[in-house]
């Protein structure tokens, strides 16, 4: 597309251009940028500039061999960029042209299209590179800083844990639209110098990794990445998202509960509210004794879910298809679920919803993100947080049931209107800070929790360390935070100390 004079000299918010430039650096970077176009992208921060503040442009570099991940190719992904740094007026991403060579492919597992991490021995390369690329970005900067002679470019560099990652399948869902599954490998821990996992995501919010679970290479073939076939590894065993295994630790809240309910004979049942790769449900049936339901707001998500994260049906694990929020809504808590949706159980076979949802939970986990690329990563979205929904949410448990919610905050306020309306309607809140700088986990109960079910010694809180969640819950280190007062308040804060007992 052809560009006008004078086009990127006013700010415009949320303007989003991408277009294609002449390569014309010299030999010496075509090792990154080898293309003999450049493809720029170019958005405007969502937020006007507040007075007195001068516009801020950052520029990036796209990870060479990563031009087509929806995270730098699409508009949704740059949103995603640019959130994560507030004080950025205008990001400019440039990269290698892409290929459009489009992701399926004609041997049926979604082309195969396989990235390696670029290195470079020459520390000072990429320094190097950045410094002339600045020098072609001052007809992007805005008027007066163009005008004024410097070139006022900072330049951020994207780093993630991916060392490699083969795609598997890009799809789309009626409702959450285009989706990947791939395969990659991560930068391993100090015990493990590889990691590998399947990780699905949405084209919508290409940063977030809506699932993953852990995978084992096929060593016969070379035990690396671009391999047709895997081993799931310990599905059901192991959560590997870093929210998963502190909201699974909410439910030391309720361990006295759910042990007195599991030694009588009786499963506890849990409500997931969002199934993605079903990592979570298989968690609850196959390693806390429960039996779920999950609700999938997409058919499609399902599929891939049950092809490639091991996701099964069974006597066990009822699924849903719709939006949960709606059909929390709509419930009269007498057992009656709107005939427009459906469920399935074991072999596919439809289920009685009657029978589902008439009995109570006693736990409702939320695991729900927006839909909105613009207001950047957030969790839950403003919808589940209406009156309406938290009192049909909290009308659908047992009186010792518990809520528990995955809270990605895209700021303070949000956390605090969040707190208030939980606050209004149910009766303690709980949290626990996952310790990624991203995540909380609120947990919400319907009734006052006694005293006594801070045992060390309860069998279901027990089960919860052997399966290595002690950090975040009771038994472990200072973890569940008891939030008093009013939101304003928040630093007025009761924190449960609990120590390791040899006993337990």
């Amino acid at each position: 597309m052809s560009i006008e004079s004078g086009t990127f000299e006013t700010l415009i918010p949320s303007r989003y251009i991408s277009f294609t430039i002449p390569n014309l650096l010299s030999p010496e970077f075509s090792s990154y940028l080898h293309s003999r176009l450049l493809r720029l992208a170019v958005l405007d921060s969502t937020k006007p500039i507040q007075d007195g503040r001068p516009p801020l442009v950052a520029a990036m570099l796209v990870p060479k061999g990563r031009e087509e991940d929806w995270l730098f190719s699409t508009e949704e992904g740059q949103l995603q960029l640019i959130s994560s740094d507030c004080g950025v007026s205008r990001l400019v991403l440039i990269g290698n042209e892409l290929e459009r060579s489009g992701g399926g492919g004609d041997d049926g597992w979604g082309g195969g299209r396989v990235y390696r991490r670029w290195e470079c021995e020459d520390d000072t390369y990429v320094d190097r590179l950045e410094e002339r690329v600045g020098a072609l970005l001052m007809w992007l900067l805005p008027k007066g800083d163009s005008d004024s002679g410097d070139c006022d470019v900072r330049f951020l560099r994207y780093e993630d844990d991916v060392i490699g990652s083969v795609v598997l399948e890009r799809c789309c869902g009626k409702l959450v639209g285009e989706m990947v599954v791939e395969d990659v490998e991560i930068e391993g821990t100090e015990m493990s110098k590889r990691e590998f996992r399947r990780r699905l995501r949405f084209k919508r919010m290409p940063n977030l990794v809506q699932s993953q679970i852990r995978i084992v290479p096929n060593e016969c073939n070379g035990g690396g990445l671009g391999i047709k076939e895997c081993l799931i590894g310990d599905l059901g065993g192991t959560l590997v998202h870093p929210y998963l295994a502190p909201m699974v630790a909410g439910l030391s809240l309720i361990g006295r509960h759910l042990s007195e309910k599991l030694e009588s004979g009786m499963r506890p049942r849990a409500l997931c509210c969002g199934v993605g790769g079903g990592a979570l449900l298989m968690f609850l049936v196959n390693q806390c004794g429960f039996e779920v339901v999950g609700v999938e707001m997409d058919e499609v998500v399902l599929s891939v879910a049950r092809q490639y994260f091991g996701l099964e049906s069974s006597e066990l694990v009822q699924i849903c298809v719709g939006d949960v929020i709606e059909i929390l809504k709509n419930l009269d808590f007498h057992g009656i679920v709107p005939r427009s949706w459906s469920m399935v159980g074991h072999n596919d076979s439809p289920i009685d919803p009657l029978a589902e949802f008439s009995g109570g939970f006693d736990a409702i986990f939320v695991d729900l993100d927006s839909h909105d690329c613009t207001t950047g990563v957030s969790a839950p979205p403003l919808e589940f947080m209406q009156r309406d929904v938290l009192v049909a949410t909290k009308l659908s448990l047992f009186k010792t049931g518990i809520v528990i919610l995955n809270v990605m905050p895209p700021n303070r306020s949000f956390y605090e209107m969040l707190l208030h309306e939980l606050r209004a309607v149910f009766e303690e809140l709980y949290e626990i800070d996952t310790g990624n700088g991203e995540n909380y986990v609120v947990i919400a109960t319907k009734s006052p929790l006694p005293p006594a079910s801070r045992d060390f010694k309860i069998p279901f809180v027990t089960k919860l360390k052997r399966r290595g969640l002690e950090q975040y819950g009771y038994g472990g280190e200072a973890i569940l935070t008891y939030l008093e007062g009013m939101v304003g308040e928040r630093r007025c804060l009761r924190r449960f100390i609990v120590v390791h007992t040899t006993n337990s």
